[in-house]
């Protein structure tokens, strides 16, 4: 099996299982990474992206999209919207995916970690301060931050012979990187609706308590539309603010 779909699918699994994971290594109790801070979650989500980039073009995905929201950004760019629903429905499934392998990978764990709130964390991103417009603004700000300057990577005003072979998905996983030092502690920076969704409706699933989706406050939307607003606007600020006048295309060449 090889192909574009196979490729989201596993791309995504990949980001959660390694992104999750890290979050779990630190949040869980007995864990050998427990109480290891910020640092090492912004980190590991970072190399997560690197690996996840990887394992979508090795499955079949040259575009690596493994986020809904930047699946939406090139359609708007390209304007082909033929495998928009296709690679959403892959991202969401491997993410579901993902997380399951998180839970089964820290099995013994979660009867020993009494704080709910801190298991739900390791799956579903959440404010530090829940004000609905002021979350939704610091997501639309990342993801729009993750859209134009990861796009601006493969330019020709950045790079005129084009990126080294292979080089391009550690820079991604820099300004994933960046992006959770910098912007990451107001919101979790979800930046990918697949990325909260899938994981949030396993833990749903899995029966875990204050999830988003069957009970607790119903905010599970906003990971899911601000970063697909900010993949909007990030859209506009690449087509009218680089493409247009520094003539840049899209796809990069």
């Amino acid at each position: 099996m090889h192909g574009p779909l196979l490729g989201e699918f596993m791309g995504t699994l990949v980001l959660i299982l390694l992104g999750d994971g890290v979050v779990a290594n630190v949040l869980l109790k007995k864990s050998k990474g427990e109480n290891s801070g910020w640092m090492v979650i912004a980190t590991g989500w970072g190399l997560a992206v690197v690996a996840a980039i990887f394992t979508a073009i090795a499955f079949g995905s040259p575009g690596a999209h493994i986020n809904p929201a930047i699946t939406l950004t090139v359609a708007v760019l390209s304007g082909d919207w033929s495998n928009v629903v296709l690679f959403w429905t892959a991202q969401i499934l491997g993410a579901f995916a993902g997380a399951t392998l998180v839970w089964m990978t820290y099995l013994p764990h979660w009867r020993v970690t009494p704080d709910a709130g801190a298991k739900l964390g390791i799956f579903c991103t959440g404010p530090a301060i829940r004000n609905l417009p002021a979350n939704l603004l610091t997501e639309i700000i990342a993801t729009t931050c993750l859209i134009v300057v990861g796009f601006s990577f493969e330019g020709k005003a950045a790079s005129p012979g084009g990126l080294p072979a292979g080089f391009g998905p550690w820079l991604w996983g820099v300004l994933v990187w960046a992006i959770g030092l910098s912007l990451g502690g107001a919101t979790g920076y979800a930046m990918n609706p697949a990325r909260d969704f899938g994981p949030r409706l396993f833990t749903a699933v899995a029966g875990f308590r204050n999830n988003g989706l069957t009970d607790g406050p119903k905010v599970w939307w906003v990971p899911v539309v601000a970063p697909m607003l900010g993949g909007l606007l990030g859209a506009a600020i690449y087509d009218f603010g680089i493409r247009r006048f520094l003539r840049v295309s899209y796809p990069p060449s």
